[in-house]
């Protein structure tokens, strides 16, 4: 039995090394899908993101900014370097102002991170949950915001994490249902209601 030849306008996946990708792969690969993240040495596609999952990333950017002090600056779906085989990309990162190098930059180092949020999708509700907040803890990224939608009104429920570093794992400090108001990294006071995301 012979193979069907392969029709000329079918894509053809790249075929993964025996090792697994690196972070070099990530950024030299041709065509590969915006927002594409290294999990594992593995691939990670985005599926087409919801209005919810884009909105709250509007509106977490927009509350940090307000009053992030000069020695800080919000990206939003930037890749941030972990490690050799793990490059994931945070939906909101703080990171250190002299991490910025220019325009055309694409990733930031896990040490240049003060905070990562991941905002949770029906497609990454185990990696967002789960995988990230644990590789994030383990390269010492000192917070962690994990998001989700909750109740009839879809609201945004924000959980707050720090890190513990006897454990070198996340504690949960806060879940912030109408204001997030919290400390670290630095004081932050944002309205996360059904009817602040509606506004935007």
């Amino acid at each position: 039995m012979t193979a069907e030849p392969t029709p000329a306008h079918s894509s053809r996946w790249p075929v993964p090394p025996q090792d697994g990708y690196t972070v070099d792969d990530l950024f030299t690969l041709p065509d590969l899908p915006p927002h594409t993240e290294l999990i594992d040495g593995s691939l990670v596609f985005a599926s087409p993101q919801r209005k919810f999952h884009s909105t709250v990333i509007d509106l977490l950017v927009a509350g940090l900014r307000s009053t992030a002090p000069p020695e800080v600056k919000v990206r939003r779906e930037m890749t941030v370097v972990l490690d050799r085989r793990n490059g994931p990309e945070p939906d909101v990162s703080v990171v250190r102002s002299e991490a910025d190098q220019g325009m055309d930059q694409t990733s930031y180092a896990a040490a240049d991170v003060l905070l990562a949020v991941e905002v949770v999708s029906p497609d990454s509700e185990a990696r967002d949950r789960e995988a990230k907040p644990h590789k994030y803890a383990s390269a010492g990224i000192p917070n962690f915001w994990l998001v989700e939608m909750t109740g009839t009104d879809q609201h945004p429920v924000v959980r707050v994490y720090e890190l513990d570093p006897v454990t070198k794992a996340y504690a949960l400090t806060g879940i912030h249902h109408d204001r997030l108001k919290t400390g670290v990294p630095f004081p932050v006071d944002i309205d996360v209601s059904a009817e602040a995301l509606k506004e935007l």
